[in-house]
């Protein structure tokens, strides 16, 4: 059984709601932060007083509002949680159903398990928890199950990820030409600058540039 569990989630339904689960399957130590670094702070304390936490359930997502933060996504929590504590289960609870984000947080974050907010999501929670309580299995919500079997021929390099740091500064598309012609790195064309967009723009399913920056930012790619 988990003795010791802690919620990282903005949202005081969404956090009702995960203490009402964890009730029902009779875990009664939990505690919760409406923010990361909140979160962060309470796991490395409870390491140091030899009461380290069992589970981390959190959402990827935090609205930010007058507060400053060091970390403000919980992409960034479970990176930096699984670095402090390599033994916690972790959990993560989102609406997020991009297939490339979820792979990123199993592959790079080495999250146990990503339960899909939704219709189904207490029930799914229920079975993750258990899951993860009896055996070493990974659970992953059916409806974005197959973000873990999907595969793309297109692989990001350090030119894509030149280009995204260019754009994430705020230089145009042209400008980065440019700098790529006068430092001597190719290709450097417009039309190829342009197929590199399309293809990261279609692989991380971004409506556009600005979105596409915003992804791979969440992300920490960038």
């Amino acid at each position: 059984m988990f003795k010791k569990v802690i919620i990282a989630e903005d949202l005081d339904a969404m956090n009702l709601g995960i203490q009402q689960v964890l009730k029902d399957l009779n875990i009664n130590n939990s505690q919760h932060s409406k923010y990361c670094d909140d979160a962060f702070l309470k796991i490395r304390a409870a390491i140091n007083q030899n009461e380290p936490y069992d589970l981390l359930i959190s959402d990827l997502s935090f609205k930010t509002d007058h507060r400053a933060v060091t970390i403000a996504s919980g992409d960034e929590l479970v990176q930096k949680v699984r670095e402090l504590q390599p033994d916690i289960k972790i959990i993560a609870y989102s609406v997020e159903d991009k297939s490339f984000r979820i792979k990123s947080l199993f592959d790079n974050a080495g999250i146990n398990a990503f339960v899909l907010k939704g219709l189904n999501s207490i029930e799914e929670l229920k079975k993750a928890i258990n899951i993860l309580l009896n055996s070493d299995q990974k659970f992953i919500s059916p409806e974005v199950a197959s973000a873990l079997q999907e595969k793309n021929n297109y692989e990001i390099d350090d030119i894509d990820i030149k280009i995204l740091k260019h754009l994430s500064a705020g230089t145009s598309q042209d400008e980065i030409i440019e700098i790529f012609k006068n430092s001597d790195i190719k290709p450097n064309s417009k039309s190829a600058v342009e197929k590199r967009l399309s293809k990261l723009k279609d692989f991380f399913k971004a409506n556009n540039t600005v979105h596409l920056v915003s992804i791979t930012k969440d992300m920490g790619i960038i």
